[in-house]
């Protein structure tokens, strides 16, 4: 039997963390060490306290039932925790959760799009970004994000024609992948942006707890008119170590999230209530140990990038974010290139800045998610390659 599959899949390749996985496996059966800075999860554990208000939710029979709804718990946690960190006051209808941010973005275009509307998705940007709208039928166009602007979108530089037609706009700071917060100028624009066009925004959230260099992480909401154009993600994944139990949040907008809980509830049937117990317990538990991996990631930070720019490889300490964005030495074509030849010669595996999008194609991207000693290490392997040296043409 031939099978025909839909067309659109054709625009995707083998997805790069499956292909950095394999060159990984290859190192290993060399028997090589591996230094994996590619993927972004969190080497440390989430709190004893989360967990153990995971448990004691498994251990209730009534907990294994459809959740259908968030517990008003949660959404009181959630509340509760937006006016206490960011000063931004949330009600309950103006709060949902998702399955992880990821699977929020790649759906919410349901909610908010006709085929072939456009969205304005940045470049270089998280890959979610526009691969959500294009499976929903919309068309990504995207606006660019240049080191000489700091990485912050230049919303003049976004044609009339293109603005108009715009049905939403995704932005995300601190932004993964290049690891830049946002100052306040940018979000008062960006809301006039949207107003003026009526274009929704969608903020992306998900680093304003690992934010360096005395920056205080903050939230979109709690800029004058936020809540009039768009909603933001939050996630507990990076703030919390819990990336495996896909708990966020959907804030904002109350007529937004009406719509986008009408979508979700044709395709989903809520959140694991031991999940939902999970994040009561670490929205409102001690923030001490949030504030202090905060601090294990700036020491990385310094490591990786002060240590690389002293063996001369001119790579910015990152802003916020998990990862470091370090443009790719003199003398290589593109960052695919740059990766496996980092590979084949250190045991050290990055992501190539490409799959960021076309302005990233000069950059690769660190995770930092090796202690500090190992990130000395991997600045001494890397010195001692001859590879900021030997250049490729």
């Amino acid at each position: 039997m031939k099978f025909h599959f839909a067309e659109h899949l054709d625009s995707f390749e083998a997805g790069i963390f499956a292909i950095l996985n394999e060159k990984k496996e290859e190192l290993l059966r060399q028997g090589r060490e591996v230094y994996n800075l590619s993927v972004g999860t969190p080497d440390f554990k989430p709190a004893p306290h989360v967990m153990e208000a995971f448990c004691k939710a498994c251990q209730d029979p009534e907990n294994y039932k459809y959740s259908l709804v968030d517990m008003p718990e949660l959404l009181d946690a959630v509340a509760g925790h937006y006016e206490r960190r960011y000063g931004v006051h949330i009600e309950h209808d103006e709060i949902m959760s998702i399955n992880g941010s990821q699977e929020g973005i790649a759906h919410i275009a349901m909610a908010l799009c006709d085929a072939e509307d456009v969205v304005l998705v940045p470049n270089p940007g998280y890959p979610i970004f526009s691969v959500g709208p294009f499976l929903c039928g919309a068309v990504p166009v995207t606006y660019d994000l240049r080191p000489e602007n700091h990485f912050l979108p230049d919303f003049d530089s976004i044609s009339e024609e293109v603005a108009k037609k715009a049905k939403f706009i995704i932005v995300s700071y601190p932004l993964n992948p290049v690891c830049v917060t946002a100052n306040d100028r940018m979000y008062e624009e960006l809301i006039r942006f949207a107003e003026k066009y009526q274009i929704i925004v969608l903020h992306d959230n998900a680093y304003s707890d690992i934010i360096y260099g005395g920056r205080k992480g903050g939230s979109f909401l709690a800029y004058d008119g936020a809540k009039d154009v768009g909603v933001e993600f939050y996630s507990l994944s990076k703030s919390y170590n819990l990336t495996g139990a896909r708990i966020s949040f959907v804030i904002g907008n109350k007529e937004i999230i009406s719509k986008f809980k009408t979508v979700r509830s044709q395709i989903d049937y809520g959140v694991f209530k031991p999940v939902q117990y999970g994040a009561i317990a670490a929205l409102n538990g001690p923030q001490d140990a949030v504030l202090e991996q905060c601090a294990e990631y700036e020491r990385r930070n310094h490591a990786l990038c002060g240590g690389l720019r002293r063996i001369g490889w001119n790579v910015p300490d990152s802003e916020g974010t998990m990862f470091a964005w370090a443009p790719i030495p003199d003398g290589y074509v593109s960052s695919e290139q740059f990766c496996m030849d980092l590979a084949d010669k250190t045991g050290v595996i990055c992501t190539p800045g490409s799959s960021f999008g076309s302005l990233g194609s000069r950059y690769v991207r660190f995770a930092l998610v090796r202690d500090v000693p190992t990130m000395e290490k991997i600045v001494q392997i890397i010195d001692e390659s001859g590879i900021l040296k030997n250049r490729v043409n």
